[in-house]
């Protein structure tokens, strides 16, 4: 099993990473935690395979466990859903010593969280991510939030998790669509901090998308290793921890101009790199036109969209309502060559109209 230590002074905790993991959480949860009243949060397609999996793990080590099933899907991230979880604490007399645990998908990590962090002022929760989108990026660092008509993740706190249990094995009840769409997480990775990690994407991708262990394995022990780093670094985004965001800025603004439902999280995020390529192209930040190209490769391989449908004027008016925005100014994480990035906030409208109004795929 490998384990990667996230140093951040009290709260500080371990990722545990391997295969056949999710049936021995009670074991390894209970040398950290003494037994309590547990709530797992999860969604119904998560429930019927992995539930009484880790019910059972949990209960042969003394936690008490009700297990509460989400609807799937990103419309569940509300303040609504939020208040019905709230009932079940209460209906399950959580205390400040109980836990929350969030088993499922970025969706069911990030309500859960919001939910542990603002019961209460705060209880216990841990992650148990099952797709390869959360397990390399959501569930790690403590961003937890719910969504607003009017913006994606703009409820919410910084609220560390006390462990993160990832199991490879769980991909492989993941549709192929979501592990494409979260394997973008993953090249984010290799652009922002590490073109060795870059360079075994393209080398070993039909590894990595046939399941192979130890090619998860790699990928996802080095994702989480740049995260741990960078939010030990900077824990809540005054600045370093903002490279996380790459192709993040245009990435959310699709996905609120169409509702959260026409794009999976990293179809939207994929293009947003390969806009922030070509801001960067446009402001002669790099002269290598490889940082655009090797994306682009490995976005077509993948099959991912490359077309939004969307006005430039509608994306870059609700940029301007986006978290990152500092005193009016847009915010956008640019990179110089592969394993390099800057933050800027000189991006003009006019560079932006004029990179949004140039198709991808020329």
């Amino acid at each position: 099993m490998k384990t990667i230590r996230v140093n951040l002074s009290e709260n500080s905790y371990n990722i545990y990473i391997d295969k056949i993991l999710v049936g021995r959480i009670g074991e390894i949860l209970a040398t950290e935690k003494k037994p309590c009243k547990t709530l797992l949060i999860t969604d119904s397609n998560i429930d019927k395979v992995y539930g009484p999996i880790i019910t059972e793990s949990l209960s042969q080590h003394g936690f008490c466990v009700r297990i509460v099933a989400l609807k799937p899907g990103e419309d569940q991230k509300t303040l609504e859903t939020a208040s019905a979880l709230y009932d079940a604490c209460f209906d399950h007399k959580l205390d400040r010593s109980s836990l929350i645990i969030a088993l499922g998908g970025g969706v069911v990590g990030d309500i859960s969280g919001f939910v542990a962090a603002t019961f209460m002022r705060g209880i216990p929760f841990i992650q148990i991510p099952t797709t390869l989108l959360a397990q390399v990026d959501s569930s790690i660092g403590g961003k937890v939030a719910v969504n607003h008509p009017k913006g994606k993740n703009m409820i919410g706190s910084f609220y560390q998790p006390k462990a993160v249990f990832i199991d490879t094995d769980t991909l492989s009840t993941l549709p192929a669509t979501e592990l494409v769409a979260g394997l973008m997480e993953v090249i984010k990775y290799g652009v922002i901090r590490d073109a060795a990690l870059f360079e075994y994407i393209e080398n070993a991708l039909r590894d990595i998308l046939q399941l192979n262990h130890h090619a998860l394995l790699k990928i996802i022990a080095t994702s989480c290793q740049i995260k741990a780093r960078v939010v030990e670094e900077d824990e809540k985004e005054t600045h370093l921890r903002a490279i996380l965001n790459y192709g993040h800025t245009i990435g959310h603004a699709i996905e609120t101009l169409t509702d959260y439902k026409k794009y999976r999280h990293g179809e939207a995020v994929a293009m947003g790199m390969l806009y922030a390529s070509r801001i960067a192209q446009e402001m002669g930040l790099t002269n290598d036109n490889t940082v655009f190209e090797r994306q682009l490769s490995l976005v077509k391989r993948l099959g991912l969209p490359l077309y939004t449908g969307l006005k430039p004027g509608d994306i870059i008016k609700t940029l301007y309502s986006d978290k990152k925005v500092i005193s009016g100014k847009l915010r956008f994480i640019l990179p110089t060559k592969i394993g390099e990035v800057i933050i800027s906030d000189q991006v003009t409208e006019e560079i932006l109209y004029r990179v949004l109004n140039t198709p991808l795929l020329r």
